[in-house]
């Protein structure tokens, strides 16, 4: 199992430092996988949920720990191109994102198969993965859990 910080969020939510670029290394210096919403706007890529709101280099995406949700269809097209992991989804119960994981929606679901991506709330601070198996793993913060 491994562990994928929504937005950055790693320790509860924080609005104003989601989808920041440095909010996202720092999750991923933790350990952490991290799922980013991602915009393609004037042939320029940008991180932010609802609108585009952080420019971002290409190469910057080019993590594979990065998960990258496009926002738009742009976006989804160009990171498909340039073989960057990323996803579409919107309400759906599930989507395939382009490493095969199957991505599970935000509610619950009780079929577990291989390759799919569970989002879940876990209830208390998570600690970075160097600690791991050592401490309890729960978290304030909508958490993405792989099951392989």
């Amino acid at each position: 199992m491994f562990l994928i910080s929504h937005r950055g969020n790693i320790n509860g939510k924080n609005v104003q430092k989601e989808n920041s670029p440095d909010y996202i290394l720092k999750a991923l210096s933790f350990g952490y996988d991290v799922e980013i919403d991602v915009w393609y706007v004037n042939n320029k890529f940008f991180l932010g949920h609802d609108t585009p709101q952080y420019e971002i280099s290409i190469e910057f995406l080019k993590n594979d720990k990065l998960w990258c949700h496009a926002k738009n269809l742009a976006s989804l097209e160009k990171m498909l191109y340039n073989n960057i992991t990323c996803f579409w989804h919107q309400t759906d119960d599930y989507t395939l994102t382009s490493k095969g994981y199957i991505w599970t929606y935000p509610k619950w679901h009780p079929v577990y198969i291989d390759n799919q991506i569970i989002l879940v709330v876990l209830l208390a601070p998570i600690l970075p993965k160097q600690l791991w198996p050592a401490h309890r793993l729960t978290h304030y913060e909508l958490t993405h859990v792989v099951v392989d």
